[in-house]
């Protein structure tokens, strides 16, 4: 009997594994950068299992193999990957390493790729498989690559330089702040893997990775100023090199290794640990560095945005809004008819935003999520998963751009649910729909002292919904990139978890985040209603201390069909109203005739 693809493919895995005298090996979603979203060339589990989503691990034995994957995927884990290959693992409640004690015997090798995991995750698999006898190693070269025939090469798009007007900031200026970081903490050197981090730092942008607009590149920055950019040849161009000036060395990527082995001895290096993987450390112990595991010190910084980012943020959200007014107004009059499916939808949405010329790219794949689909917070729909937008349905979409010109550049990322038609939604969806706004308007209109945390907010985007007996398994809100990453840390807003308040990272003036409560019903309907806000300065009379607020920065209309007025106070209908007046006038001015018209209905007062 011939085998499956996938089937075939885990043979050659076992099969390498033996050639090297290895029990096992663990396959992760993961790049040598510790990136969110990774290039095709790192789409090891993929290839491996069939899985599409974006989080998630697998482990394979000689005699066993299973998946590991979060909540977000419990449905989309069993479509993708066959069941007769792989276990299904749930996490937190599965771990890898009780996975591992229940199948692998005393005295067993695991194997682990060190440039795909960071030292704290090897230091507790260590500490957690030892108990049991079983041995955790580094492995030479990964053996995915080794049976991947036709594995992608890394993309060879150029590295471009980032107009300092829509930066704020030079590059030097960002360098020399490193340099007094890495003095006051007693360092002679950062290593920054962190894609967005190289770009912001240096100015520069990149297309290597679907939807974020990074380089394939690492950066040493040293203590007097200066840093190297190890990146490939292929992408440096004359204008890149002239921006970067004299003070950044460009080296080849292939040389970062030997550079962090042979250059530090005797000298102090600081490393992020959430994004300096293991492959980075052990180089630097081999050439006799002493390592300190601190955050990257461009991370708060990059979350900090200037006046130059905070009003190129600003123009991006009104050319977005105006694409996805003209959107919701397709899907009102297209909806009904029943010929609209998730992907038409989602490529419809993609063209009004196209319209714009400075659009360079969607921030991230198109949630595009009809009825029981809109119940899934992280639903990616394709081919396979695809059905028809039902008339008479909920619709959710969550969507976003990047978006770089003369006039200005951002990141952005809404979601809006609205009610197809004909018809009208049931008194539990706008119920649960009015509740969601409620929390949105609450988190929207907060004033806190400065030193809060994410975690702190939090509760005002669920209170409502708990009232009513229900809840939502995600965070309510995360920082958002400048012409970046749409996912940036290090703020939060979600429950407190572990012990500490979210991450504990304090929000400061100039941090955006969403907003971005929700409810979902299995099987049946989903409801998140997502902003984009700033932190700024609030002036009180008589305030003792600094206070803080949020100013939204996304406007496009909320579906007034699937708002309950009667569950509003006063203060909260005023809130809609206002909303809507500022919908009306930034986007008027981009929107004729019918549009237009749509407009002015959908944002009159309740």
């Amino acid at each position: 009997m011939l085998m499956s693809t996938h089937e075939a493919r885990l043979a050659a895995l076992r099969e390498e594994l033996k050639r090297r005298g290895l029990d096992g090996f663990i396959v992760p979603i993961s790049d040598e950068h510790m990136s969110e979203y990774v290039g095709d060339y790192a789409q090891r589990l993929g290839w491996l299992t069939g899985f599409g989503g974006s989080a998630g691990f697998a482990c394979v034995t000689l005699t066993h193999a299973a998946i590991f994957v979060d909540g977000r995927y419990t449905v989309q884990v069993r479509e993708q990957v066959d069941g007769n290959l792989f276990e299904y693992r749930s996490v937190p409640k599965d771990t890898l390493g009780g996975w591992l004690a229940e199948v692998a015997e005393s005295g067993a090798t695991i194997a682990y790729d060190p440039w795909l995991h960071t030292w704290a995750w090897v230091e507790a698999l260590e500490k957690r498989l030892a108990a049991k006898g079983i041995v955790l190693v580094p492995a030479v070269g990964n053996p995915v690559d080794a049976v991947w025939a036709d594995r992608p090469a890394p993309s060879p798009a150029l590295a471009v330089p980032h107009d300092e007007a829509l930066a704020g900031r030079s590059s030097a200026d960002k360098r020399a702040a490193i340099a007094d970081w890495l003095a006051a903490e007693g360092h002679d050197a950062v290593v920054i893997p962190a894609l967005d981090s190289v770009a912001w730092l240096l100015n520069i942008r990149g297309s290597d990775v679907a939807h974020t607009p990074v380089a394939l590149s690492y950066v040493i920055a040293h203590k007097d100023g200066s840093a190297e950019l190890f990146i490939a040849p292929e992408k440096v161009t004359p204008e890149l090199t002239r921006h970067l000036g004299n003070a950044v060395t460009i080296r080849d990527r292939d040389a970062f290794e030997g550079a962090l082995a042979s250059a530090f001895a005797g000298k102090s290096v600081a490393l992020d640990p959430d994004f300096a993987v293991v492959g980075i450390a052990q180089a630097l112990r081999a050439g006799g560095a002493r390592f300190a595991f601190k955050q990257d010190p461009t991370i708060l910084a990059k979350a900090i945005k200037n006046a130059a980012e905070q009003a190129g943020h600003r123009d991006a959200q009104a050319r977005d809004g105006a694409a996805v007014a003209k959107f919701l107004r397709w899907l009102e009059i297209e909806g009904p008819k029943g010929t609209v499916d998730e992907l038409g939808a989602a490529a419809r949405l993609a063209a009004f935003r196209a319209e714009d010329a400075g659009l360079k790219d969607l921030s991230f794949d198109t949630i595009s999520a009809a009825a029981g689909h809109a119940a899934l917070p992280h639903y990616k729909v394709d081919a396979d998963s695809n059905i028809a937008v039902p008339p008479s349905s909920i619709y959710l979409v969550d969507s976003g751009g990047q978006y770089a010109d003369q006039h200005g550049g951002g990141t952005t990322d809404i979601t809006r649910t609205v009610w197809v038609g004909p018809g009208a939604p049931t008194q539990e969806m706008r119920d649960r729909n009015t509740r969601v706004l409620k929390g949105h308007i609450q988190l929207a209109r907060a004033v806190f002292p400065q030193g809060t945390c994410g975690a702190q907010l939090d509760v005002l985007a669920r209170q409502y919904l708990w009232e009513a007996g229900v809840d939502y398994a995600h965070g309510t809100g995360h920082g958002v990139g400048s012409f970046l990453a749409v996912h940036e840390g290090p703020q939060r807003i979600a429950k407190p978890s572990g012990g500490q308040a979210g991450t504990g990272t304090e929000l400061h003036a100039g941090m955006i985040l969403s907003n971005e409560p929700g409810y979902y019903k299995q099987g049946h309907y989903g409801i998140r209603i997502e902003n984009l806000v700033l932190v700024e300065e609030r002036e009180i009379a008589g305030a003792e201390g600094r206070y803080l607020g949020f100013e939204t920065l996304t406007f496009v209309p909320l579906d007034r069909k699937l708002i309950e007025k009667g569950l509003l106070t006063a203060g909260e209908i005023a809130w809609v109203d206002g909303y809507h007046a500022e919908v009306r006038a930034l986007l008027a001015p981009r929107l004729a005739g019918e549009e237009l018209a749509w407009l002015e209905r959908e944002t009159a007062p309740l």
